[in-house]
């Protein structure tokens, strides 16, 4: 519960009143919003103000990659600040993808050995602790993923007894999205034993209930193409690639639940394939604009990440050293267009809506590492943030908000941000924020 209520009167103690530590969080950072500095002194103006407030959404996350390329521990930190700032609640890590393996195991330590770029490009068992403690004082959720059995190029290089269609060059788009190619042998036992060891041991690392599976993109033609694959389908009458995945989800999804965790994955899990999940699993849409109906119609509770409003990478052309033209997904999200998108727009069912927790902005990090982030982040995430929190809708108007009232807030926000340290873009030329409605 991170409702609130703030009384500040004309003279005498403004009081925040909450249920949870995590509503009193949400009242400091509104009560930090109204104080302005006037002649040297900190004032707020227009008292008294009383303000009654909880949030639209109950997850509002944040995913950031940090497999392509590597953050350092301050610049995560920060990161987090910013989530407080903009009442953002949820973390999404994306911690290992095809291209590095950051985080250190000690269940199998050859991952972080072979699979991180360098040494001083690891995140420690403490370092993990140190983001999960400062995420929750600032009353977010820590909440991993670990995105299996496609991206697995770096674990096939510490395993490669376990992983299929390694490195295919030059033709790798034939077996993955994007090099390099790689998936874990889906018919193996011992890749499935490897997934449990890592499942069970960042189920004990990250205290979150939460535990993203990924799921996304996987390729057949890799798994196809795989002799050992063959065989085992040429030896087991009925079975085929698609059954395999479907067993092999089946699998992950029981194990988190004996973990005693909530499975997370992407939409490709749930739509792509003929595999039922428990109705605890929380699915994140991010394909196309009918994705997230499709999920709840299914019902499932779901996540609104859609590509094409919420990929906050997209937009600077491809980062393929041989292609000239635009990435899949360009082009740049502006603000206005993450303020205008509203997730329940194509389900109309109010049951249905209410499956909907929420949404997450993404930080693919292909083009993107700790000298980009605030920029890549803010203020787009901002203006993400408060759809999150109150809707894009004017309550006096029933209508949606003006761009132009919008705008005048998103920009003081922008100068608050950097004056605390956020470096985020700026939205106009100063000029315009000066004579605000001309431009």
């Amino acid at each position: 519960d991170e409702s609130y209520t703030l009384d500040v009167p004309i003279d005498g103690k403004a009081v925040i009143s909450a249920k949870t530590p995590f509503g009193a969080v949400r009242g400091l950072e509104t009560f930090s919003q109204l104080i302005t500095s006037s002649s040297g002194r900190k004032v707020i103006k227009n008292a008294p103000v009383k303000i009654t407030d909880a949030p639209k959404f109950s997850h509002r996350g944040l995913l950031l990659d940090t497999s392509r390329n590597f953050y350092h521990l301050d610049s995560i930190l920060r990161t987090l600040d910013a989530m407080a700032y903009n009442k953002l609640n949820v973390l999404h890590w994306h911690v290992i993808d095809a291209f590095s393996w950051p985080i250190e195991s000690k269940v199998h330590p050859e991952l972080t050995e072979k699979g991180a770029y360098s040494t001083d490009m690891r995140y420690s068992y403490e370092d993990v602790k140190k983001i999960i403690n400062y995420a929750k004082n600032r009353a977010i959720r820590v909440m991993p993923e670990f995105n299996i059995p496609g991206h697995a190029f770096v674990i096939g290089e510490a395993h490669p007894e376990i992983a299929c269609c390694m490195n295919k060059q030059p033709a790798w788009d034939k077996y993955a999205a994007e090099p390099p190619s790689g998936q874990l042998n889906i018919a193996d036992p011992r890749a499935v034993t490897f997934a449990f060891d890592i499942l069970t041991e960042y189920s004990r690392l990250f205290v979150d209930l939460g535990f993203h599976l990924g799921g996304s993109s996987l390729n057949t033609e890799c798994w196809k193409e795989d002799p050992t694959i063959e065989l085992y389908i040429r030896d087991h009458p009925g079975e085929s690639v698609d059954s395999l995945v479907v067993g092999w989800h089946s699998q992950m999804f029981d194990k988190l639940n004996e973990l005693g965790k909530i499975p997370y994955s992407w939409e490709d899990t749930v739509l792509h394939y003929n595999f039922t999940a428990r109705n605890t699993t929380v699915v994140q849409a991010w394909i196309g604009d009918d994705s997230l109906s499709k999920v709840t119609e299914k019902g499932y509770r779901a996540i609104a990440s859609p590509w094409n409003m919420y990929y906050l990478d997209c937009g600077q052309g491809s980062w393929l050293s041989n292609f000239e033209g635009s990435s899949w997904c360009d082009p740049y999200k502006t603000w206005q267009q993450i303020y205008n998108y509203n997730p329940l727009a194509n389900i109309t069912d109010p049951e249905k809506q209410r499956l909907v927790l929420g949404g997450e902005v993404a930080l693919w990090s292909a083009m993107s590492d700790e000298t980009t982030v605030d920029r890549y982040l803010w203020p787009r995430a901002a203006a993400f943030a408060e759809i999150m929190w109150s809707g894009n809708n004017d309550p006096h108007t029933n209508s949606t908000r003006d761009l132009r009232k919008v705008a005048p807030r998103l920009i003081e926000h922008r100068f608050r941000m950097v004056a605390r340290g956020i470096m985020a873009h700026p939205v106009q030329p100063l000029w315009c924020v000066r004579n605000p409605d001309s431009c």
